[in-house]
Parts: structure tokens; sequence; C-alpha cells
């Protein structure tokens, strides 16, 4: 498998601190990938997305493919083990009480994707000139959307937008949501938190992932679009591009 990976965080024009944090390591057997977007305040925020993407990561730089045994039962576990060790600490540290965070987690090879997902961070596939957003947040404004009650546009820019219903560490146990799929030379994979996607509308991000650039100088377009936009939250982007697959690999 031949990928090139970029990466980036930026606090935004408002926050003073950082909650997001992002994982990404790749070879030429598969990449491992993950954001995540803290809660419960500064401190307790930043906490907890360290920590879901260490015991993330931790669990899934053995996998050698998407078609190891075992391999989606493994991202989800790691999500249930970032979230029994964020709910834990959360209980055992006064100041970090309503601590949690998104996790947004991919594993890339050669046979394809697996995506474990809790909360709004979200992962999209650009292929063909079309931008599809694979994960669905898991939050008020989603649910809406869901039952009929606000538009997509309208949910853009509701007040609760960014009112999440599930993530890691809230709770001791928590659900996550699994999806896999093929993988084609061109592919281009966005990962990111709702700092990026609360600014940047799909199209505009579509436009951007076409870039005919490497994923480092659009990882930094995506940043410098959402700032440019008012930068409101913490911004995160990972960019994949897929260059070349191995049939008989992964």
């Amino acid at each position: 498998m031949q990928i090139h990976v970029g990466a980036g965080t930026d606090v935004g024009r408002i926050r003073s601190g950082n909650e997001d944090n992002f994982f990404a390591e790749a070879d030429d057997r598969r990449g491992v990938f993950v954001v995540a977007d803290g809660v419960g305040g500064h401190a307790a925020g930043e906490v907890a997305s360290e920590m879901a993407v260490t015991i993330v990561s931790r669990h899934l730089l053995g996998l050698s493919s998407v078609r190891d045994a075992g391999a989606a039962d493994l991202v989800n576990k790691s999500l249930q083990e970032a979230n029994r060790a964020i709910f834990e600490r959360m209980l055992a540290e006064s100041d970090k009480q309503g601590m949690g965070t998104t996790a947004s987690v991919m594993v890339l090879s050669d046979h394809g994707y697996l995506i474990g997902q809790i909360g709004d961070s979200r992962v999209y596939l650009y292929r063909d000139g079309a931008l599809v957003q694979i994960t669905k947040d898991h939050s008020y404004v989603q649910e809406q959307v869901d039952a009929g009650l606000l538009t997509p546009e309208q949910a853009r820019y509701h007040p609760y937008s960014n009112v999440i219903t599930r993530c890691v560490g809230a709770s001791d146990e928590v659900e996550s949501d699994i999806y896999s799929g093929e993988v084609r030379v061109g592919d281009v994979f966005l990962l990111c938190s709702d700092g990026l996607t609360g600014m940047v509308d799909d199209r505009r991000l579509a436009q951007l992932l076409m870039a005919r650039s490497g994923p480092g100088r659009i990882v930094d377009s995506l940043i410098a679009e959402a700032n440019g936009r008012g930068g409101l939250d913490n911004i995160t982007a990972i960019v994949i591009q897929v260059l070349g697959l191995e049939a008989a690999g992964g």
C-alpha cells in the first residue's frame, strides 16, 4: 500500500487551549489514524482526548491488515478500553468531573478500511469527484435531522449543534459504530474534529480535498479555511491520499 498522510491541529481563534488530539502512523502494510475532541473543560478535555488517542492506537498498531482475524472486534475493544480508563479516572479525580472525548479511528490497508466512531468527529471519503461522510454524528442535531425536525442546513447553525449524545468516558459503557468498505487508488480520506466541519461546509471541504497538492498542504488549507471563517473551536484534520495498492498484499 502506498499512501501519503498529512495531519495537524490548531487551537483556533477563540479557545485558549487545545482539547483535540490525534494520531497518524502508516507503513507499507497499513495505517492507523485517530482524531479525538475532548469535552469537559480545557484541563479535563485535553486529558480525555490524549488518553483515548494513546489507548486506541496502542491496541491497533499490532494490526497488519483490516483482514486480520478479529480486526473489527479489536477496533471496538480499543474504544471500550479507552472509555473504561477515562471513566475510572473521572471518578477518581475531582478536577476531571464531566470529562470525555469523541473518537474517530480508522485502520486502512490494501483490502479496505475499518472505522470506529463515538461522538461527532467525522470521517469522509473523497472519491471520483464526490465527497461522502462515512460516519454519522452522535449529536442532538443529528437526532433532530433523523426525526425530520431539522434540515441538515438548519442543523449546521442550530444553537445546540455542538451537543453530543455519546462520548468516550462519560459513563461506564458506551456503544461504538463500526464501518467498513473498500479502498481504491485515488481515494482521499479525511478525519476531522467538529472545529473544522462546524466552520466549513461539505462543498468547500470537497474543493480543498481535490487540490493537486500534498496532504500536508491540504491540511494547512483546511485549518486556514476554518480559522478564516471564525475559528470558533479547536481544529484537527488528517488527510490520507491513496496512491497505490498491492492486490495480493495487505
